[in-house]
Order: structure tokens, then sequence, then C-alpha cells
């Protein structure tokens, strides 16, 4: 069923708010990772007990971001895209600012898994917001502005680390959500929702997406294609000073600094991405060179390092940046995906899925193939693993480039 056009006026304010409010977002979900080890540290934890309790805080995360995925998804469905924008940026400020005052690796738990389930609705509905706002022909561009300029949150992040006490890091996080929730009031809502609103039909219904086989189909490759991003960053990048130790790298490696390098390249990534998928003329074909990159990256991770230095990891680690910098694309794809009635849910819950896996399926899948054999053998078949699920995805999944977005799923 077609539904009435959008309202096109408010292209310029919908994107810098949505870039905005990712550049938060992405601060906030990486600050963790950049500041692990000195957090943890100064919480009493030994260096083994900081490896493995690191982990074990990262998982939790990203579990509230994977249930928070759905409960924005089904609301920004339900009641609206704004709502969600502005209930989830005052949840994860308010995580972040509760963040700076834990005492425990208990309670460090449960804030990251509450901060987790605010952050989930950020980028999902931001990009469903700009999708359904930007002409269909300049839709990839836009969204992959959002992206470009809300990744180097990351950066941020790195340099306030370097500036600033690990709480105070936090405090911080907290105070730029709320101004951003303060420049979230000029933005308006999505017309083609405001026309959904008025028909007899079911919106947000996280089941419908697994009561359709092919429904299903879309929602499940839609994830798979993202599965390289949070292996890279969440296992490669995050844990690169253990992977140097390994590699006989004698130069201490700052993960913080690995993951400032990444985000930097992956920031790029995102924005160029967007200009060759209009280039192309097709949002697979983009998404298969940045996926040759990421390969070409991980070999060299592996291979190339031995006894190597700490410049060159940082260097790798923004290759893979680079190659992973495909984010804006993927959830723009789950988005196009589907009809305006489940279109939030879906690309909500898609990358809060994919981070989610780095909880249930990534970090256990690498946990058992070093079990099997040892940490960095174990890493490596862990990537070829991903990387193949990744392909056979991809391969079935379909081409979105120019599609209409004014219809409804049935």
């Amino acid at each position: 069923m077609t539904l009435q056009k959008a309202d096109h006026s408010i292209f310029n304010i919908a994107v810098l708010v949505a870039a905005l409010g990712y550049f938060v977002d992405i601060y906030d979900l990486l600050l963790f990772a950049i500041i692990r080890i000195e957090s943890l540290v100064s919480l009493g934890l030994t260096p083994e007990q900081v490896k493995i309790e690191g982990e074990a805080i990262l998982q939790w995360q990203m579990a509230g971001l994977m249930l928070g995925g759905i409960i924005a998804g089904v609301i920004a469905d339900k009641k609206g895209r704004l709502t969600v924008l502005f209930g989830s940026i005052l949840f994860y400020s308010l995580a972040n600012i509760a963040n700076g005052m834990i005492t425990t690796v208990e309670q460090y738990k449960i804030i990251r898994f509450l901060a987790g389930l605010g952050l989930a609705g950020e980028l999902g509905v931001g990009i469903t917001l700009v999708s359904e706002l930007i002409k269909k022909e300049k839709r990839g561009i836009s969204t992959s502005m959002v992206a470009g300029i809300g990744l180097t949150g990351a950066v941020v992040a790195y340099f306030m680390k370097e500036n600033f006490h690990w709480r105070t890091c936090y405090y911080i996080g907290g105070g730029l959500g709320m101004l951003l929730l303060v420049l979230r009031i000029s933005v308006f809502e999505s017309g083609m929702f405001k026309e959904v609103k008025k028909l007899d039909v079911q919106r947000g219904n996280f089941f419908m997406l697994f009561t359709n086989a092919d429904r299903f189909k879309r929602y499940l490759t839609s994830i798979l294609i993202g599965l390289p991003t949070w292996f890279v960053i969440g296992v490669l990048v995050a844990f690169s000073n253990d992977f140097g130790k390994l590699m006989g790298i004698k130069e201490n490696i700052d993960p913080g600094k690995a993951i400032m390098y990444a985000y930097v390249a992956i920031s790029i990534g995102d924005i160029l991405i967007g200009f060759i998928s209009q280039w192309l003329k097709s949002r697979k074909n983009a998404l298969y060179l940045f996926y040759a990159i990421t390969g070409l990256f991980m070999i060299l991770f592996f291979t190339a390092q031995w006894n190597g230095s700490a410049a060159k990891m940082y260097w790798i680690c923004a290759g893979l940046g680079f190659g992973t910098g495909f984010w804006a694309i993927f959830v723009t794809m789950g988005a196009e995906q589907f009809g305006t009635n489940l279109r939030a849910t879906a690309a909500t819950t898609i990358p809060n899925m994919v981070r989610g896996m780095l909880a249930f399926f990534i970090t256990p899948l690498f946990q058992m193939m070093r079990g099997l054999t040892d940490y960095y053998t174990g890493a490596w078949i862990t990537a070829i693993i991903i990387m193949v699920i990744t392909l056979i995805a991809a391969y079935y999944t379909k081409e979105t480039f120019g599609k209409d977005l004014n219809y409804i799923e049935k």
C-alpha cells in the first residue's frame, strides 16, 4: 500500500541532529572499551581480572543494547520516532552520570547494561527518521553523513580519556547528552509515520519479523551482513594489547588509542561508502568492496605484526576500521528492507542485534575456538567463520538502492 509523500523541508536539521545524536551514542558506547584498563585497575583488579571482567562488562553492555533495540524499535513504530530519540538520550545520559559513581565491578555491569538499553534507540531510529525524510536518490549519502560524523564520538572519547579522569569522562558524556536533548526540540516527526498512524494497521509488532518466511529472511540476512564490524572492534581492536603481546610486540599498546585510530578510519569509510554506493547505484556492490578491504586487513593483522611495533598495530587497526566503515549502509539497508509500520522496529533492532552478537555469538565463539587451540589461533579461525557467514548473508540480501519507502508490511 502506497502512502502519502513525506515532507522534505527539514533535511538539514534532521541530518545534523541525528548525526550529533549518534556522536554522543558512540562516545558512550566506546568509552568503556577506551577506559577499560584504567577504570578496572582503579577498582583494584589484577591484570588477569581486567581481561576477564572487561569481557564480562562488555557482554552486559551488549546484552542491554540487544534488549533495548527491541524496546526502542517497537516504541518508535507505535508512538513515533521522536519519542524514542528524546527518551533514549535522556536515559543513557543519566546512566553515563551514574557510571562515574560506581565503586564495584557488579555496579559497573548493571550500569553498562542500563546504558546499553538507552543507547539502543539512537542509531536505528535516527537512520529511520532520516531515511523517511530524504529523497530516495540521496538517502545513502545522508545516512552515511550521519554515521560518518557520529562515529567521531569515539575519537573525542579517546582524547577525553587522555586529558581527564575516567569518572570525569562519563560525566562529560552525560552532559553532552543533556545538551543534545535541548537541540532535539527543533526536529519534527516523520511525515510517513504520521500517515501510517491514521491507518488501521499493526505497528511495531516485533513478532511480525518472524511470522512470515520472506520477512524473516530479510531480517536475518540484514543482521548477519553486519557481523564483521563488532568482531573487529569488540575483539581485534579492543584487545589489541593482548594480541600485541602474543605477537612479540615489546611496546605497550593502548587499546584506547587503537580504537581511536580505528574509528577515525571508520568515520572516513562510512562517509565514502555512501558516495561509492551512489556511484555504483548499488548498496551490495559497495558492501562487497568494503568486505574485501576488511578481509585484507584481517590477514595483515594476523600475519604482518610478529615482532612488530605499536605504530604498525595502530595503523592496521585503522585499516580494519576503514574496511568495516560500512555501518551506515548496513543500517540503511536494514531500514530500506521493511515497510513504514515495521521500519523502526527492524532498523533499530538490526544494529543492536549485531552489537548483541558480540555477547551471545562472537565472544562465545572466540572463547570456544581459543579453548580448542590458543588465543591467537582461535581469533583467526573465528575471523574466517564470521566472514564466511557474512558473505553468504550478503549474497541472499536484496538490493535496496533507490527503493521507494512509501509502503507498509501486511
